[in-house]
């Protein structure tokens, strides 16, 4: 998961691309950077950090031009990042290109393979995203052939891409005296949406970047379409796959996208009342109503969920948590020993909300479990008499592969248990999740054009079609740790989905 947003203008854009990559600062916390064009010479400053870390006044000084692209990025191999692979990447050749990916090709090591075998392309670090500017690269220069570059060209060259690339890939790359190209994997699994303010066109991972920054969202980038914006602010667009499906990540909705945003025709503050009122039925007939006091949130994703939940069970709804907002999501802080600490520096309890009540926590979602079981002890110690939690997603069962940090089955506590057995380990005294088709109903009934989603990682059904259990043991070795989980690994069982 990463933010990436790029823009073409008539006007500087150093401040335009800093302002909307604070707007996507919640996709990725490990590293910022920034790239802009002038008289054909790039201009780039990136590092590990926060947006506000990394760009000082002096940085911002160094980013002049009227285009550029900008990223935030997590990283989706445990803790194995070196700040070389820090985007926005650059290769010199054809034309000069920067790019920045929100994504995980599936492939990406087959690919490395075949650059330097037959594309004679050198790969200088382990990003995928590496991989895949260096195959847009080859495929625009073969389309090309040293003559002037054309909005077609950019196309086939797309075209070329997707039948090299196998993953998910939201992509906004800027070719040097050119323009700004945008293309999305043929399954739509990540979101990538562009609008204008005037002369001044913007793409982004998030609808939220767009209008935080007065910006009026046009439309979404669709499934396999590529858009290319030359430097005269010009519009050209072109589907370049030949069977685009669209599968967005259902977890962007659950979890990873602010809830200003509407993604894919779907607002995701609606999604999570949805959440909400789908799982009050689950709490029924597992809790009765009378048994719980108070709902209380565990913030902040969960907050719409557990609101509308609340309010459907004629309960009261309380705030029990308080968010150190300076602290990481510990979801996306690489590695368990940082999570597990974090926890109680993130969150504070009010001990009035809990003492002497039965409390129902309601979560987003619940991953790895060492946030829960922290949390669950904290209401305890703060005197709650019965503790009860309940997941607006259902268990986390499979590995992700598609650019979220759960590859690892070994992490997930719900991979291979049962939910009394989650639950024991969680340490609550009930435990409710939501299921996987009460989900996808609640989120889809948003916008019935989209027939499916990519929930991989609780039905284990991996919607480009290509993943094998060798290729889960593959990606999990290259993590940190990778070699001792993968015997747990060979052990997953993805589910039979042949129909």
């Amino acid at each position: 998961m990463c933010g990436i947003v790029g823009v073409v203008s008539n006007a500087p854009v150093n401040q335009l691309l800093y302002d909307a990559l604070l707007l996507l600062q919640h996709r990725g916390q490990d590293a910022a950077g920034i790239v802009t064009q002038q008289e054909r010479k790039f201009f780039m400053h990136k590092a590990k950090g926060m947006v506000r870390d990394v760009f000082r006044t002096r940085n911002m000084r160094s980013l002049p031009g009227n285009c550029g692209l900008g990223q935030v990025r997590y990283p989706t191999a445990g803790n194995a990042f070196s700040e070389e692979e820090a985007q926005p990447f650059y290769v010199n050749a054809p034309f000069g290109i920067v790019l920045v990916h929100n994504g995980n090709l599936t492939n990406a090591h087959a690919l490395k393979a075949e650059l330097f075998s037959t594309d004679h392309r050198h790969i200088n670090t382990e990003s995928d995203s590496e991989v895949l500017l260096n195959v847009l690269a080859h495929e625009i220069e073969a389309t090309t052939r040293g003559m002037p570059l054309r909005p077609r060209d950019v196309f086939e060259a797309v075209r070329k891409v997707h039948l090299r690339v196998k993953g998910s890939y939201a992509v906004i790359a800027l070719i040097a005296g050119h323009g700004v190209l945008a293309f999305r994997d043929p399954f739509g699994i990540r979101p990538l949406c562009m609008g204008r303010s005037g002369d001044t066109w913007m793409l982004a991972s998030e609808s939220v970047a767009l209008e935080g920054t007065s910006h009026q969202f046009e439309r979404n980038v669709e499934p396999g379409e590529a858009v290319f914006i030359d430097l005269k602010g010009n519009i050209h667009s072109q589907q370049c796959a030949a069977n685009p499906v669209h599968n967005p990540c259902i977890f962007e909705f659950v979890y990873l996208a602010r809830p200003d945003s509407v993604m894919d025709g779907i607002s995701v503050y609606q999604a999570r009342l949805n959440l909400g009122e789908s799982l009050a039925k689950r709490v029924i007939s597992t809790v009765p109503p009378n048994e719980i006091d108070v709902v209380i949130p565990i913030p902040e994703s969960s907050r719409p969920s557990a609101a509308q939940l609340a309010q459907l069970l004629g309960l009261p709804y309380r705030e029990g948590f308080v968010k150190n907002r300076y602290v990481g999501r510990t979801f996306i802080m690489p590695g368990q020993s940082v999570r597990k600490k974090s926890v109680r520096q993130k969150l504070n309890v009010i001990a009035s909300e809990f003492k002497g009540r039965n409390v129902l926590l309601v979560d987003d979602s619940i991953v790895r479990g060492t946030t829960s079981k922290e949390i669950v002890q904290m209401a305890r110690d703060a005197g709650a008499r019965k503790v009860y939690m309940a997941s607006a997603a259902p268990p986390v069962r499979y590995p992700n592969v598609y650019g979220i940090d759960m590859p690892n089955p070994q992490e997930l506590v719900a991979h291979n248990r049962t939910v009394e057995e989650i639950r024991e380990i969680i340490g609550c005294d009930a435990l409710i999740y939501q299921d996987v088709d009460g989900m996808k109903k609640a989120i889809g009934s948003l916008n019935p054009t989209i027939k499916n989603f990519d929930a991989s990682c609780f039905d284990g059904i991996y919607v480009t079609g290509d993943i094998t259990l060798e290729d889960i043991v593959r990606l999990n070795a290259s993590r940190v740790g990778g070699d001792e989980s993968q015997e747990e690994t060979s052990r997953l069982a993805l589910p039979n989905h042949e129909d």
